[in-house]
């Protein structure tokens, strides 16, 4: 059966190291003949939240008119979503933070979704990409029927392509078969 696949690349840099593992696992999912969209962050405009309270105390939705309601519908009609982000200081790149915190308004409907995470730090040990993953469990712990499927530890990847040639571009090509 095939699945939408929703792929939130968060890495700043097209063919960054993160984009990189996101391009791996897209060959692997539709190889598997799964449909699956890219969206690059970096290329939306996604303001912060503002914290106005308008999404829940009148129940319009944000107020932001940005790309965001865009994004979130298509989280919404995904069967899969797989969040990518390279790790700054030891946790998700601000643009992934703001994504997650602008899903206020309708994060009750991001119900039932496969995930799978992504990360990438010029850090060799995996332990210390643990605050990131936790990032996105604590996400993911707000929506119903969410289900970690998969991470993906990109070690030792600074400059740009450093994760060519790694077991995480494998692994991550092998993880999108299994969709």
């Amino acid at each position: 059966m095939s699945k939408k696949v929703l792929v939130l690349s968060a890495s700043p840099r097209k063919g960054g190291n993160s984009d990189l593992l996101c391009d791996q696992f897209i060959l692997g999912a539709k190889e598997a003949e799964h449909t699956v969209e890219k969206i690059f962050l970096r290329d939306k405009e996604i303001n912060y939240c503002t914290g106005c309270g308008a999404c829940y105390s009148m129940g319009k939705g944000c107020s932001q008119k940005d790309d965001m309601s865009e994004v979130l519908e298509k989280m919404i009609a995904a069967d899969v979503i797989v969040m990518a982000t390279p790790v700054y200081f030891y946790t998700m790149n601000g643009q992934m933070k703001t994504l997650i915190d602008r899903t206020c308004s309708r994060y009750t409907e991001i119900s039932d979704k496969d995930f799978y995470f992504i990360a990438t730090a010029a850090d060799d040990s995996k332990q210390a990409m643990e605050r990131t993953f936790e990032g996105f469990r604590g996400f993911t712990s707000c929506l119903e029927g969410a289900n970690e499927k998969g991470v993906i530890y990109g070690t030792g990847a600074w400059n740009i392509g450093d994760i060519k040639g790694s077991k995480a571009m494998e692994q991550a090509c092998e993880m999108g078969k299994t969709v």
